[in-house]
């Protein structure tokens, strides 16, 4: 059900349909009855990534031969909007299955490949990827976390933050500097698997305005020693190249994410104003109601047509960085101008957490903000006029 009528993509084929629905019943079944408790503990239980996996709902895009689903993103966009449909967005599977994993797929050797992805695809690995320091975080070129060869080891120190999965992840991606001198030519991409990492530590799971389900962490890197195996890339100095390769995905993963709740935003709105009566009328029958939500629907829909044609671009190796910019930017701007709206017409009830609208409302803001943030979406825009 969806409050739009917009036709079916090309790349939606049935395949994609029936991962659709059996995506919506997995996640009503098996999260849905626990989201409240994952949100009041400010993580989500281990043994969901692992049910998750096991229903095939983990990289979904990455190959059979490395034990992922072998689909494209079409796949993971599909999971990723019924989380959304369904109000998980605290749940990080799309962080895991959809950013860490395809740097591993597309940087990684076929050794690296072969260790890691099919223990990502069945949940024993969960996945982060350790870009932000506490004065770094769009500017990626600012970051000061080392990894200094010594022998045929790195030897990690530095800390990061705002880290989603930060609690669970036990591989994680880490941004480093091999060579601090040589700007971003000396940055390098380098897999921390935490289990046996001496000198690895957790902060806190820190205390968010939303998505308060998922656990985003401080890490810490005290001399962490890692086989030089563990570089993505087949030198140093690769890993600022890796990340504006990935970024695009992300990005456009944020507008996923971003349509998703703007669909259940106007369905659970829809449906309350229909209910809720005031002056002797529903709420649906005034004016202003009428105009506010046939606002939202055609910017919605502009925005849907808009998310499909970026991906079916993604799809076909045609997306460029400037149109994931936009995407990025203009959905998450028009999800938090659609769920204050609809917010609004909830009247003192959309301030109550217990209606799904209040949480909606504080989950939305950080879209905004990481992969990121929209002005610098905006700078990178700039550069193509």
């Amino acid at each position: 059900m969806t409050a739009l009528d917009v036709p079916s993509p090309d790349w939606k084929t049935e395949d994609i349909v029936l991962l659709e629905d059996a995506a919506a019943k997995f996640f009503d079944r098996e999260c849905v009855p626990h989201r409240e408790t994952w949100l009041e503990n400010g993580i989500v239980d281990r043994s969901a990534w692992e049910k998750a996996g096991e229903a095939g709902l983990l990289c979904a895009a990455m190959p059979e031969e490395y034990g992922g689903a072998g689909g494209t993103f079409a796949h993971e966009a599909t999971i990723t909007e019924q989380l959304g449909m369904a109000g998980l967005d605290s749940f990080g599977i799309s962080l895991h299955s959809a950013i860490v994993a395809p740097y591993i797929l597309h940087h990684g050797s076929q050794e690296q490949k072969k260790k890691w992805l099919p223990r990502l695809a069945t949940g024993e690995l969960i996945g982060a990827i350790a870009m932000t320091e506490p004065g770094a975080g769009s500017d990626l070129q600012g970051v000061r976390t080392t990894a200094k060869k010594d022998g045929n080891h790195y030897v990690i120190n530095g800390s990061k933050t705002f880290i989603t999965n930060g609690q669970h992840a036990n591989l994680i991606i880490v941004v480093t500097k091999t060579d601090p001198s040589a700007g971003a030519r000396g940055t390098s991409l380098i897999v921390v698997e935490t289990d046996d990492a001496n000198g690895f530590r957790r902060g806190r799971n820190l205390d968010k305005i939303g998505l308060k389900g998922n656990d985003t962490s401080e890490l810490f890197f005290d001399d962490v020693r890692v086989p030089t195996s563990n570089l993505l890339g087949t030198e140093t100095g690769q890993g600022f190249a890796q990340l504006m390769n990935e970024l695009p995905q992300e990005r456009l993963l944020v507008a996923v994410q971003a349509i998703a709740m703007i669909q259940l935003a106007l369905q659970e709105t829809i449906a309350y104003v229909k209910e809720r009566k005031a002056f002797g009328k529903p709420v649906m029958d005034f004016q202003n109601t009428q105009f506010k939500l046939a606002e939202a629907k055609t910017e919605a829909t502009v925005a849907r047509v808009f998310v499909d044609h970026c991906i079916a671009q993604h799809l076909a190796g045609n997306l460029d960085p400037v149109t994931a910019s936009m995407a990025k930017y203009w959905l998450s701007d028009l999800q938090c101008k659609i769920v204050d709206e609809c917010l609004q017409l909830h009247g003192g009830y959309g301030y109550m957490n217990e209606f799904p609208i209040a949480r909606m409302y504080q989950d939305a803001r950080v879209q905004r903000i990481y992969a990121g943030t929209n002005e610098i979406m905006k700078l990178l825009i700039s550069r193509s006029l």
